[in-house]
């Protein structure tokens, strides 16, 4: 009986964690540019010359490919990507492989690290330039999905000057910039390297100024319509957050806006996704665990700002757009 519950156990896994074939294969795809290889039909042996990859390991892909339905067989020893609709877009794009590259490449070597942490009573250190490109093109993907609410916004308010604090690489304020021709956006970001990014992307728009810089040091040179922050809370010690949203009630006009966009912890209720980032964050020693809704309202209305509304943007990984007016 023992064995059996043993083996009955061991297949229950197996069969839980089969979902993580397709979001690994799905990864590898889009790292590799592998679905596009594929896009006409074609041999295992023409791809991995073309693209120089192992042909073994090639075709152990290709094999897990046709068994999960993300490859078929066409004959002749050739195969094309199949249910594309299914699969993240090539790189650039704004595609979601770059949701699976951070969560294989960080989330999940970071939850199975979790054993040694607790083991040895230490946290990891989060690496900032090694994730950064990473982090920033996740910031911009979920940014894209954020942008009808914030446009919105912006053609109430008819702000005439407005500052994005860790624009990442700057695809963000590029299509506010260019959608609001005659406000001036400014882009500061911490990280030199996606600064540069960010420079590049965005030298063709005049209304534009991206600098590198940290926010405890930057001061703006005008009072703002408007101050955008995505994606940065977790990077704010809870000591400071309170200070945090006091500096930035400081830079905006009376009546002006506050907008940002962050992962909000969950509760019982909320989908699983929504609780494991607060796992994720609290294993490094310079992150630190999501803002609450009732801490997002009480830090705004102590720094005199107004909770307008707060939006979902992906439900399923707690992420949603925090709006703020400030009071005259």
């Amino acid at each position: 009986m023992i064995d059996v519950m043993k083996m009955f156990k061991a297949r229950m896994y197996m069969k839980r964690n089969e979902p993580f074939l397709y979001s690994w294969h799905a990864y590898v795809g889009y790292e590799l540019d592998l679905f596009k290889a594929f896009d006409r039909p074609m041999t295992k042996f023409d791809v991995s010359d073309a693209l120089q990859l192992d042909e073994d390991l090639l075709k152990q892909w290709v094999s897990i490919g046709v068994s999960i339905g993300h490859l078929k067989e066409m004959g002749r020893e050739r195969y094309k990507t199949w249910n594309a609709w299914k699969l993240p877009k090539p790189k650039g794009n704004n595609s979601s492989g770059v949701l699976l590259k951070e969560m294989m490449e960080l989330h999940i070597p970071t939850l199975l690290s979790y054993p040694d942490m607790m083991r040895n009573q230490e946290r990891l250190h989060y690496d900032e330039e090694k994730h950064a490109p990473t982090v920033a093109e996740t910031s911009r993907l979920l940014e894209v999905l954020a942008l009808p609410k914030i446009t919105r916004r912006l053609k109430e308010t008819h702000a005439n000057t407005v500052v994005d604090i860790g624009c990442g690489e700057g695809g963000y304020i590029k299509k506010l910039a260019e959608r609001f021709p005659n406000t001036h956006f400014t882009g500061i970001e911490i990280s030199p390297s996606v600064t540069k990014i960010a420079k590049v992307l965005t030298k063709d728009n005049k209304n534009i100024l991206i600098e590198n810089a940290d926010l405890w040091q930057y001061k703006p040179d005008e009072p703002l319509d408007m101050v955008m922050m995505n994606n940065v809370i977790h990077y704010i010690d809870l000591e400071k957050r309170q200070e945090l949203f006091n500096e930035l009630a400081s830079w905006i006009k009376e009546e002006g806006m506050m907008s940002i966009i962050t992962p909000i912890a969950g509760d019982s209720d909320s989908p699983p996704f929504a609780n494991v980032f607060n796992s994720f964050f609290s294993s490094f020693d310079n992150l630190y665990r999501l803002p609450e809704r009732e801490e997002l309202a009480k830090w705004g209305e102590q720094a005199g700002l107004e909770l307008l509304n707060i939006q979902t943007v992906i439900k399923e990984g707690g992420w949603y757009v925090v709006h703020y007016k400030k009071k005259s």
